[in-house]
């Protein structure tokens, strides 16, 4: 999903003649978007896919699939929406019979639109309850674990998935201060345990990120989706990856790098240096700016049985 400046900018695509480069999107192609968003990059590669061209696009966020749909309508037949999380990628397309593809395209993080909407809590700029799941279908929200978590937990959260090093001092002021249920209501506990606003980075931000990661588990559905991934690719197939934030791209170059070294690999790197935004792209939309793509085609031939 991709991040834009406004809502009048909420379905420009970062990165996106970089990402179908590295895609290596051709006529004809099938390829899978694991999170399509309001669809931008999924349009792009349908338009340049065509004649022919086919695309799968996932989301868990049910209003992301309603934007896609929209945006993609004149499509028809040539594409699928299916309003699940990417963690299931490897069973949806065995459904589908959507395999092998020549692409897929992880766009990881948040949408203009789903940080701009006030009633999930994603951003402290709205007043709003502290949800945070990209699916409705999750049980466990983010308010959940504000107000039922050790302050040991908290704290090992806050750290681990915000690499925030006042998390001790964050998680024993959310601890007195509970119950918190609202956005603004923890980003101002937050504030006031380790001071106000040090350059351009809200206090808040870092343990917002971690509790977005922690009740949709992103790390852990990342890391299965590569996985899956690379089950689902056809031989010369490309696996391009955007993520925002050094938990993500960690992952992905170190699955990446695994994959492509080793005696017998599967994958051969596209970039070995990590591609990022120009200073041009970052001026008309700045939350481009932490923006990192990492690219890979598959060399070794796949399983036979896919759905082993």
């Amino acid at each position: 999903m991709n991040l834009t400046m406004s809502s009048t900018l909420a379905h420009t695509p970062v990165l996106l003649e970089e990402t179908l480069e590295a895609l290596d999107v051709r006529p004809g192609g099938r390829y899978i978007d694991g999170t399509v968003g309001p669809g931008g990059h999924a349009e792009a590669i349908l338009e340049r896919s065509s004649p022919g061209g086919q695309l799968l696009g996932i989301d868990a966020d049910p209003r992301a699939i309603k934007m896609a749909r929209s945006r993609l309508e004149a499509y028809g037949d040539s594409v699928r929406l299916v309003n699940q999380n990417f963690v299931n990628l490897k069973a949806i397309c065995l459904k589908l019979g959507f395999f092998p593809v020549h692409g897929i395209l992880f766009d990881l993080g948040l949408s203009s639109a789903q940080l701009e909407r006030n009633n999930r809590g994603f951003s402290f700029s709205h007043d709003s309850p502290l949800d945070m799941r990209l699916s409705p279908r999750q049980e466990i929200t983010a308010g959940t674990i504000i107000n039922s978590s050790p302050e040991g937990e908290l704290a090992e959260m806050i750290r681990s998935y915000g690499e925030e090093r006042h998390s001790r001092q964050i998680a024993r002021s959310i601890v007195r201060q509970r119950p918190i249920t609202t956005s603004l209501q923890l980003a101002q506990t937050i504030e006031r345990a380790v001071g106000g606003r040090r350059g351009r980075i809200h206090p808040a931000t870092r343990t917002f990120q971690a509790l977005r990661i922690a009740v949709n588990r992103e790390l852990e559905n990342l890391r299965s989706a590569l996985e899956q991934a690379l089950d689902l690719l056809g031989f010369g197939g490309r696996l391009v990856v955007i993520s925002y934030h050094s938990l993500e791209d960690r992952i992905a170059k170190q699955f990446l790098h695994q994959r492509a070294g080793g005696d017998e690999p599967d994958l051969r790197l596209i970039n070995k240096k990590v591609i990022t935004p120009s200073l041009a792209e970052v001026h008309y939309n700045p939350r481009s700016r932490s923006a990192k793509l990492r690219a890979a085609e598959r060399i070794s031939l796949p399983k036979e049985n896919n759905g082993g």
